[in-house]
């Protein structure tokens, strides 16, 4: 194991030298979540990514207003995890909220990939809910307080696995 600053400096030389890939290393950090030093490779590579609140759309924005309303954790946004770009992610948790609206998703194709993604995820250890703009719109405040609930339990279930 490296000490903080080692680490840095290793991923510092990384990207001096041209061969810091992120994604590859997310998709590793996806493989071997549990890893004791996954953690601290993580940490090491926050400065390296996009704004975790970076949002792409109104929803995303509303969505990331109503959580923190809610005192839930801050996620990260539209961030990259083996490979795939998830809406609102809770690291600690390797839980996702994936914010749909069929605007962006109103297709057969588009439908399979959908489910495919969520199985490949699930694969590597992530969890995953679905939240339509429709339903959001509709309730919020239920969304979230679900939201908050599916995060406590992954806790939970992540703990146990620790132990």
């Amino acid at each position: 194991m490296l000490s903080a600053a080692r680490l840095d400096r290793a991923i510092e030389r990384a990207e001096e030298l041209k061969r810091l890939d992120l994604r590859e290393i997310e998709a590793l950090l996806a493989r071997v979540a549990h890893h004791p030093g996954a953690v601290s490779l993580r940490r090491a590579l926050a400065i390296y990514r996009v704004d975790p609140a970076m949002t792409r759309s109104h929803l995303e924005r509303r969505f990331l207003a109503a959580a923190t309303k809610a005192g839930l954790p801050r996620p990260a946004m539209n961030f990259n995890v083996a490979g795939f770009e998830l809406d609102a992610y809770w690291e600690a948790e390797r839980f996702v909220v994936e914010l749909d609206v069929y605007e962006t998703h109103g297709s057969h194709a588009a439908f399979e990939r959908d489910r495919r993604r969520q199985e490949d995820l699930k694969l590597v250890g992530v969890e995953m809910t679905r939240v339509t703009g429709p339903r959001f719109d509709r309730e919020p405040e239920a969304v979230i307080e679900r939201v908050a609930l599916l995060l406590e339990q992954r806790r939970r279930q992540l703990a146990g696995l620790a132990g």
